[in-house]
């Protein structure tokens, strides 16, 4: 007897449908085919025990399994559950007539129990593409795929639940999320807040335009000036992520199986890998490739810590991902994208020893020993790096106050109304949605100075021997400004307020 279970799956972020056919006929063997990898292969050791666990058998006939379509790899334990109810329907165990209904997924236990899988939320979206009624799939995944609406999503814990749903029309309770819930109990759960920060003022104002127009940013400053806590509560004023902006963000974290708690990621992500990180985690890729960190810092923060501490190799490979906001893995059978658009915070000593600009220091560093640390990073990765600000530490009567800053929230709330003023000035093209993607043209049409404003420009590029890089990255930063006081036009005061950070194109920086 033939019979076809749906299961799907996943490449990059999208998932594919999987069509599981399995036969049952007379004679003796077990056959599966379709390029399954090892995984699935060894399915059938975990299938016969939960099966036999739970009052059923592995028929003693030829099975033969074909996955469809058979020249996509199929990979992973998750297929356990489809092949299990295919050979329970293909040899007469369980009257399944309703099948063509449903994707059924998950990795099965010898008990019968099921564990997660990876993809969920993917595979959820992908069936209801494809009109399926409803998806099957381990009830530790049920909150992450029933994000999706339209579509029934049914979290079971063992395969009982599911021979008993086919076989004796015992009903499964389908998953509802709450999204707008979701959405207000993630953001009141924000563990870092710029009330924190004592003084830093500059810097705030910094990170504030930063966030304002998607700009990256590099902090410089001596060990214990507060760079890291700087950095860790940028994304608590970068505006509330939308519903599209969500699913893009739990897609790839589905991917990867990072969702533990909850369905849908609705904080902006930050992540903070270490600087011996290889090339191939922090952009993706492997055997079978995964996302990598820039893209699971995707509508989020990405923080390297230390900038040249890091391989100069890994960081070269970010150049392309940062421009194009997308990240391409090619292997000789197949290609697979992530999006990876993400804000870069970085931050540095400004010497080896971290007190370059500081006299009193019995350790400072020398001009040449500060020029061969900062060739560590390449012209064209800060070519890509938009604010450059330098963090002194706080003097005591600042760490002393009692009076707390301005929060998050106040900053958030102007960061929104600028983002706001870039989203209606960019309506007519979906590929920008910030100030920091113009490209070329679009900072020609946007950022016009008056003569005044150009004149001033010329002469601080001369004055402070800024190089020919730092133009369109200080006309992009004053058209936030000007955003961020919901000006029309670029103003002097926008113009000037850029220029100062732009720390590392000065003479004396690199030269």
């Amino acid at each position: 007897m033939l019979t076809k279970v749906y299961g799907s799956a996943v490449f990059g972020v999208e998932a594919t449908t999987v069509v599981v056919e399995v036969n049952v006929a007379r004679g003796i063997g077990y056959h599966l085919v379709g390029l399954p990898d090892n995984a699935i292969k060894e399915s059938n050791y975990r299938i016969a025990a939960a099966l036999s666990n739970n009052g059923f058998k592995i028929p003693g006939k030829k099975i033969t399994i074909n996955m469809a379509p058979a020249d996509l790899r199929k990979e992973g334990s998750a297929y356990d559950l489809s092949l299990a109810i295919g050979i329970l329907t293909a040899s007469g165990q369980i009257n399944a007539g309703n099948l063509d209904d449903y994707v059924i997924m998950g990795e099965l236990s010898l008990d019968g129990s099921l564990q997660p899988i990876r993809g969920a939320l993917p595979i959820a979206l992908k069936a209801k593409e494809e009109g399926f009624k409803g998806f099957i799939l381990p009830e530790s995944n049920a909150e992450e795929a029933g994000i999706v609406e339209e579509l029934l999503v049914f979290g079971v814990k063992e395969i009982t639940e599911v021979t008993a749903f086919f076989d004796k029309n015992i009903p499964l309770k389908p998953t509802k999320v709450n999204i707008a819930l979701q959405f207000k109990r993630q953001l009141d759960l924000s563990e870092h807040d710029f009330s924190d920060v004592k003084g830093q003022e500059g810097v705030k104002r910094c990170m504030e335009i930063a966030a304002a127009g998607g700009h990256n940013i590099i902090l410089i400053g001596p060990p214990g000036a507060g760079k890291t806590m700087l950095a860790k509560r940028l994304p608590s004023i970068l505006p509330p992520m939308n519903i599209e902006e969500a699913l893009e963000t739990t897609k790839i974290h589905s991917v990867v199986g990072r969702i533990k708690t909850g369905g849908l990621i609705c904080r902006r992500p930050f992540r903070s890998p270490h600087h011996t990180i290889s090339d191939v985690a922090l952009v993706g890729g492997g055997a079978y490739p995964q996302p990598g960190e820039i893209s699971l810092s995707h509508n989020g923060v990405l923080f390297l810590d230390e900038l040249p501490e890091f391989k100069r190799g890994v960081l070269e490979v970010m150049r392309q991902p940062l421009e194009d906001r997308e990240v391409t893995i090619s292997r000789a059978r197949f290609t697979v994208s992530y999006p990876c658009s993400f804000m870069l915070v970085a931050s540095m000593n400004p010497s080896p020893s971290g007190f370059f600009n500081d006299s009193s220091s019995p350790s400072r560093s020398s001009a040449a020993e500060m020029q061969r640390y900062m060739g560590k990073i390449s012209g064209p990765l800060l070519d890509r790096i938009d604010l450059h600000i330098e963090v002194s530490p706080v003097p005591f009567d600042k760490l002393a106050e009692k009076r707390k800053g301005e929060g998050s929230a106040e900053i958030r709330n102007r960061v929104t109304r600028a983002r706001e003023h870039q989203t209606e000035r960019f309506k007519s093209n979906t590929k920008v949605h910030y100030n920091a993607q113009m490209s070329t043209r679009q900072i020609r049409n946007h950022c016009v100075l008056d003569a005044a404003s150009a004149e001033l420009l010329k002469s601080a590029m001369k004055r402070l021997n800024l190089s020919a890089r730092a133009y369109d990255r200080i006309l992009k930063v004053s058209r936030t400004i000007a955003d961020l006081e919901a000006k029309e036009n670029i103003e002097a005061e926008h113009l000037a307020e850029a220029i100062q950070y732009r720390s590392l194109d000065r003479e004396g920086w690199l030269g």
